[in-house]
This record gives structure tokens, C-alpha cells and sequence, in this order.
């Protein structure tokens, strides 16, 4: 059986009687077209099953439909989860995206972003934290980042302060002795850092006896449980006998927290309550499930991927309209109460 001829330019040419210069215009740039001629070449692609040829697109435009995303790591659930994510908006979008994690070094991670240039990327998503938005902002493509330093591109971010003040509003309803913040270090400048500023400007407001413990967790369960292990002796040693709220800056590590507990115990003894923050998936599928703030992961990637299809699209006009002011988004977290609050469940 002979195979079936594609479909030219030639052949839409000749179909709807425009030149092929038209039907180059088209797909080129569209907005160049008037509307009623858009939907006439778009009929006539389907009257004619079209099957694009993608790769002689990209030779003849320059235009990938490629979007790089820097990601810190996969081993917390909140990244794992936003890449899963970030990556679904390719049925809405259309764009595919290339994936680089970065280990915290600036020269690796811009030699990333040198390798995703070279693949002709319309733009990048950067949750990394280790190179500054400035330098970010002089690329030559669109930048969103989530949840990170952003003062000089364009944004999506959780409403992280309150947060933090909706976690230890859920402890104090408990009637909690003492209020424990556990976190790692962060820069006043990252959105995430407005948890630490809810619990304390909730503590301070309502006169409740805090504390805040900050160290440096790691990459890994181990480096973790070695950190959280320490915690908990010093825990026991100082607070013995007091109801204890703890708000764990992300659920990965909330639930190092309550594994250490469970083993020591064989429950969640009834003067620890644990909250912590994400609603990644592993808050739900804990032993205990964990009681957290959402950060809506789903709403945080389509407006990011949106807000940077806007951008890329904006670039692909006549006379494209360049961004005065980088955009901030902001989404609103929801609370979850599960068994490590509300042991009655």
C-alpha cells in the first residue's frame, strides 16, 4: 500500500486559495492575519487532515514550544509534587518542558541555564534559590519563579504569612502549652519566610510562650531524622509535662518528626499536636495523616505556566508590549486538620 502524501503549504495554498507567503504567516505569525482568514486556513488544515511538521517549524521560526524549569530537589514532596504539576499544563498550554535539578551551586545552576538557552527555550520556571532575580531578569527570555526571592521578575507565590499565622491559630485552639516553630534558615527576601513571621506575630499578639528552632535539615531522611532526633531530646528535656504545638516549616519534614515519634511511642503521644505546610501528597499518606497548610500546588503551577505563556506570547507579536513592572501572584493557602491535631478523627 503506498503511504499517504503529507500535506504542503502548497497544498493549503491551492485549497483556500491564499499564497503560500499567507499560509507561511499563519503559523508564523498569526496576528498578522485578519481573523476571518485565521479561521479559513484552520478549516482548511482540518478539511485536509494537516499533520504539522514540528521539527521544520522550529527551523524556519526559531520557536520550541520548550519551557526550562530549575527545581531544587525531588526530595521534598512539595517540588515533586509542583513538577508534577507544572508538567500536567501541557494539556492546556501546549508547551513541553525541559528539567534541570540544582544542587545549590551558582555556577552549576547557570550552566544549566546556559544548556536550556542553547535548546532554543521560549522561557524558564526557577524555584531554585541560588541565583538572584536580578540576574535572572537579564536573560534574554521570560522568567516566573515560584515561591523564591523575586523582586525583579515576575512571580506566583503562596500568601506564606498567613500561613503560618492560620498553623498556629489551629495549635492555640488546642490549648497548647508551648509553641514550637521548627524551620531552616531563610532569607527575609523568600516569601517562606512570612511562616516564621505568622507564628510569631500570632504568638506575640496572643501572648503565648514560643520558640523558634532553626537548623539545617539536609537533602536526605537521614540528615533529617539526625536533626530531628537532637530535637526532640532537647523537646522532652525542656518541656516535659506541657502540651506541645509544633508548626514544621514543610511536610517532608513533618513527617521525619512524626516517624521519630511514632517508633519512640508507638503513637502520637497526647502532648505533641503537629502541623505542617504544603498539603503535598505526603501529608495525606502518612502513617498519621498531617494536619497542614495547603498551598494550593495545582494553582500555584497553572499560574505560574500561564502567567509565563502570557509573556511568551506577548514576544511573539508584531509589536510586543514588554512587562513595565514584574507581576507577583498571590494564592491563598487552605487549612487542613487531620490526626495530628484532631486525634479524635
Amino acid at each position: 500500500m503506498a503511504s499517504k502524501k503529507n500535506v504542503t503549504f502548497s497544498d493549503i495554498a491551492k485549497y483556500t486559495n491564499f499564497s503560500k507567503t499567507t499560509i507561511s504567516r499563519y503559523f508564523n505569525n498569526p496576528d498578522s492575519l485578519t481573523l476571518e482568514n485565521q479561521q479559513i486556513i484552520a478549516d482548511a488544515l482540518k478539511k485536509l487532515n494537516y499533520k504539522e511538521n514540528k521539527v521544520a517549524r522550529i527551523l524556519a521560526n526559531g520557536k520550541t514550544e520548550f519551557v526550562g524549569i530549575i527545581i531544587p530537589d525531588l526530595y521534598h514532596h512539595y517540588y515533586s509534587e509542583m513538577l508534577n504539576q507544572i508538567l500536567s499544563t501541557y494539556e492546556t498550554f501546549g508547551y513541553k518542558f525541559l528539567v534541570f535539578i540544582g544542587n545549590k551551586s551558582e555556577e552549576t545552576e547557570r550552566r544549566y541555564i546556559q544548556e536550556l538557552l542553547s535548546y532554543k527555550i521560549e522561557g524558564m520556571i526557577i524555584l531554585s534559590h541560588t541565583i538572584p532575580s536580578k540576574e535572572l531578569a537579564q536573560l534574554p527570555i521570560p522568567i516566573v519563579t515560584i515561591e523564591r526571592e523575586d523582586e525583579y521578575v515576575s512571580s506566583v507565590n503562596t500568601d506564606n504569612y498567613m500561613g503560618g499565622y492560620q498553623a498556629t491559630g489551629l495549635l492555640a485552639r488546642h490549648h497548647c502549652d508551648i509553641f514550637i516553630h521548627i524551620n531552616s534558615p531563610t532569607s527575609e527576601k523568600v516569601p517562606a519566610y512570612g511562616r516564621l513571621k505568622g507564628f510569631t506575630d500570632f504568638c506575640r499578639e496572643y501572648n503565648l510562650e514560643h520558640e523558634t528552632i532553626i537548623r539545617e535539615f539536609g537533602h536526605s531522611y537521614e540528615a533529617a531524622q539526625s536533626q530531628f532526633l537532637m530535637i526532640l531530646e532537647r523537646l522532652d528535656a525542656c518541656y516535659s509535662g506541657k502540651k506541645k504545638g509544633i508548626f514544621v516549616s514543610n511536610d517532608t519534614q513533618a513527617n521525619v518528626l512524626l516517624n521519630l515519634l511514632m517508633r519512640k511511642f508507638g503513637r502520637l503521644p497526647e502532648d505533641y499536636l503537629i502541623v505542617g505546610f504544603d498539603n503535598s501528597p505526603i501529608s495525606r499518606e502518612a502513617v498519621l495523616p498531617i494536619s497542614t497548610v495547603g498551598q494550593q500546588i495545582d494553582k500555584l503551577a497553572y499560574e505560574a505556566t500561564s502567567l509565563l505563556v502570557e509573556q511568551m506570547n506577548e514576544r511573539k507579536k508584531r509589536k510586543p508590549i514588554p512587562l513595565e513592572h514584574p507581576v507577583h501572584k498571590v494564592i491563598t493557602p487552605v487549612l487542613f486538620r487531620r490526626e495530628t491535631t484532631e486525634k479524635s478523627l
